[in-house]
């Protein structure tokens, strides 16, 4: 296991009131939630504070699938070895940036202070299901979260274009 899932282990359970997920916000913080994180990891070289310090997030751009504009999400970066992948908690829908991603596979990530583009690697059939399998056992949190939802969690590989 590596050092990122190891992290992922002993960090929270899905169900911890204090985890970020499970407070409550009135909608006018959750509306501009993200631009203030990703303005904290623009303004730190990729640090953040608050709910998220200690945490690897990268800032992932895709292109809306329907608007044609960039869309910037702060993501938790996962590793499986040195691919990278990301993943996230859905409720009723998939996020907007798994639809992008799904629609144009080409992206930009900002990691720590680098930015490069990539390529968005939407998982689906049999190479969903073997990733899959090795991400829950993997990643406690996502494991835990899966047992909640009917539908299977979005998996995106995210691959460094040299």
């Amino acid at each position: 296991m590596d050092d990122n899932a190891a992290d992922a282990k002993d960090t929270i359970s899905y169900d911890d009131p204090d985890a970020p997920w499970n407070k409550e916000f009135s909608e006018e913080e959750m509306a501009g939630w993200n631009d203030g994180v990703i303005t904290e990891f623009r303004e730190n070289g990729g640090k953040v504070g608050g709910d998220y310090a200690g945490a690897t997030l990268l800032l992932l751009t895709t292109t809306g699938a329907k608007s044609g504009k960039p869309h910037v999400v702060p993501l938790g970066a996962l590793y499986r070895g040195d691919v990278m992948y990301v993943s996230s908690f859905i409720e009723d829908r998939y996020p907007a940036w798994y639809h992008n991603a799904k629609a144009d596979p080409r992206v930009t990530i900002e990691l720590g202070g680098e930015k490069f583009a990539a390529m968005a690697d939407v998982l689906t059939g049999e190479r969903y299901d073997e990733f899959a399998a090795w991400a829950l056992t993997e990643n406690s949190l996502l494991a835990e979260y899966q047992t909640k939802v009917d539908k299977p969690l979005p998996l995106v590989v995210l691959r460094r274009v040299l």
